[in-house]
């Protein structure tokens, strides 16, 4: 990553970054530990566990439209700090919440405030950017995602040790609080707004996302199998250890993220967005057939690699397709098909893993990502280069 006066990565830039960094870091200290909390701690069974971890993503989903549709009407600032304020304090329930019912709400309540906040941050940095540099920024800013992705299950993990819950609610909630004060520095970018926008259920998408959006749906249904699953795939198949197969996919999803945004600007979607489909292909492939370490490992970096170049990259092109004051509907477009592709996933594999098992269903997922890859080039790509020069970027 290069620091030289003309670096993206500076000013404003920075502050969303961290602001973020922070904000997704405390995600993931969640990510393994909340679980084990709920089923040892507060003695909740696995299927109630199953929907408190669930219903987290449901109400994101959810929230997304509206946000995309608000942000847009009445600007970033007020939502953005909010939604990474009320983010932070809502680790306190957690600890304070000793029941499924009470579990449940605050898992709404909590998925609500992260589609707000990671719908309105995601929008904000597209407003930051020089549009000629869209590409290489949405790909450092994917950064912030993840280098989370190693740290947060690793550092929640530690400070659970011992059964020391509340210490890990509060340490995440005070880098989230950080996170919160980031926003108060940064000075917003005027963008034009839909001030005369009455709302209405067909402002809340934007339809010159969908292509796009329904292409990282198909491609995401793999990946909601993926994270979800792998450990049980290591445990049953004995291949190696699923916390450093996190540590490799989020290097190569690193390794992507600070190249493939130069490549982007300079050369558009076409050959990069194929790369990174064929390189989910071939992860996938490899968990199905080379049942070891090796396979492991190497399936880990190229699906991280893959993962690394495909989302940025989507995301850049729908926001190239709109002009400012619809890239809130844009993002939140494309955020619900990452989260219904997520969910779908979920429970398209554990239904699968039972009838035919983990390998054969991560084989049938290479199969669905060349599926992806047809779409992409015959659909999602056409549709983009016939309405580009439409847009007023």
């Amino acid at each position: 990553m290069s620091l030289t006066n003309n670096s993206i990565f500076k000013g404003n830039f920075v502050l969303v970054f961290f602001a973020s960094l922070l904000m997704f870091t405390a995600f993931y200290i969640m990510l393994p530990t909340l679980p084990v909390f709920l089923t040892r701690e507060l003695h909740i069974d696995e299927a109630q566990t199953g929907l408190i971890l669930a219903v987290y993503t449901l109400a994101a989903l959810l929230i997304r439209p509206f946000t995309g549709f608000l942000i847009d009407r009445y600007g970033r600032k007020i939502f953005y700090i909010i939604a990474l304020f009320l983010f932070a304090v809502i680790f306190a329930g957690y600890p304070l919440a000793g029941a499924f019912g009470l579990m449940l709400i605050v898992r709404f309540v909590h998925g609500l405030v992260w589609g707000v906040a990671t719908t309105t941050g995601s929008t904000l940095i597209v407003d930051i950017i020089p549009a000629e540099r869209r590409g290489e920024g949405i790909g450092m800013y994917g950064l912030a995602m993840t280098i989370p992705m190693a740290l947060g299950p690793f550092t929640g993990l530690q400070l659970s040790h011992n059964n020391n819950y509340t210490l890990m609610f509060f340490f995440a909630g005070v880098l989230a609080f950080t996170g919160f004060l980031f926003t108060l520095l940064i000075k917003y970018p005027s963008v034009p707004l839909m001030n005369k926008t009455v709302f209405s259920f067909r402002n809340l998408l934007e339809s010159s996302s969908l292509p796009v959006t329904f292409n990282l749906l198909i491609i995401n249904i793999s990946y909601g199998g993926l994270v979800s699953f792998i450990s049980l795939y290591a445990l049953k198949t004995g291949v190696g250890n699923t916390g450093i197969f996190f540590i490799v996919f989020a290097g190569g999803i690193t390794l992507a993220r600070i190249y493939m945004g130069k490549i982007f600007d300079r050369h558009g979607p076409k050959a990069l967005a194929a790369t990174g489909i064929v390189l989910l292909i071939t992860g996938h492939i490899l968990l199905g057939i080379f049942i070891n370490v090796a396979g492991f490992m190497a399936a880990g970096f190229l699906l991280g690699l893959g993962s690394g170049v495909v989302f940025p990259t989507f995301q850049a092109m729908v926001n190239n397709l709109v002009p400012p004051q619809r890239r809130g509907a844009a993002n939140s477009t494309l955020f619900s098909g990452l989260d219904l592709g997520i969910g779908l996933g979920m429970l398209i594999t554990g239904f699968l893993a039972h009838i035919i098992g983990l390998p054969q269903t991560y084989l049938i997922y290479g199969v669905l990502n060349v599926i992806a890859l047809l779409f992409f080039l015959f659909i999602s790509l056409t549709h983009y280069q016939k309405n580009l020069a439409l847009n007023i970027r």
